[in-house]
């Protein structure tokens, strides 16, 4: 359980931070970047959830407790010493990615194929699910960019990839099933 007794601390006043495993490190760090955008992806969540009901708004809620996780992970390094933790690390899992992908399938059997490239819009909360999209593609790049320099759990990386295309099915579910979808005309202004 965690308990917030206090807000602020102090400790970051020299421009680090602390991991799930105590060790300290730059606000800057890649392995914060990554985490960092993964809360912010929540925020986006959480803003298109004011325009969602329904299923879509349950799944969204699934969602934003999946980036928690996906937080607690990507701040926990060294997965090797999982076993000798005080506590178990919480990890991303398969079945996780498996939930995503599912739901994708579901969503997708209901859409007509596209024909075009769509544009980020269309209902309110199809335009905050495609911003949702974009800052989501944002932490899976990243999370990948810290494969290059550190272990990462690849569930983790593999569930960023899905979302940001759970993203795109769900907002072309929320405009009236991609009938409403806005479509690219290539170029429609020259």
């Amino acid at each position: 359980m965690v308990v917030l007794n206090k807000i602020y601390t102090r400790t970051g006043d020299a421009g680090t931070t602390a991991l799930g495993n105590g060790d300290r490190v730059n606000k800057h760090s890649a392995r914060v970047s990554a985490y960092g955008t993964v809360d912010e992806t929540n925020a986006t969540v959480g803003m298109a959830r004011l325009h969602a009901t329904g299923e879509l708004d349950d799944q969204l809620s699934l969602i934003q407790n999946d980036l928690f996780d996906l937080g607690a992970d990507l701040c926990r390094p060294d997965m090797a010493s999982d076993a000798a933790a005080e506590y178990t690390p919480l990890r991303v899992t398969d079945n996780q990615v498996s939930r995503l992908e599912a739901e994708i399938d579901a969503m997708t059997a209901v859409l007509e194929p596209l024909r075009s490239f769509i544009l980020p819009g269309g209902t309110a909360l199809a335009a905050h699910l495609h911003i949702c999209r974009t800052v989501s593609r944002r932490a899976e790049r990243l999370a990948v960019e810290l494969t290059d320099i550190e272990e990462v759990n690849p569930a983790a990386v593999k569930y960023l990839n899905r979302l940001s295309d759970w993203f795109f099915c769900a907002g072309r579910i929320a405009n009236d099933q991609g009938r409403a979808d806005v479509l690219w005309v290539p170029g429609a202004n020259r």
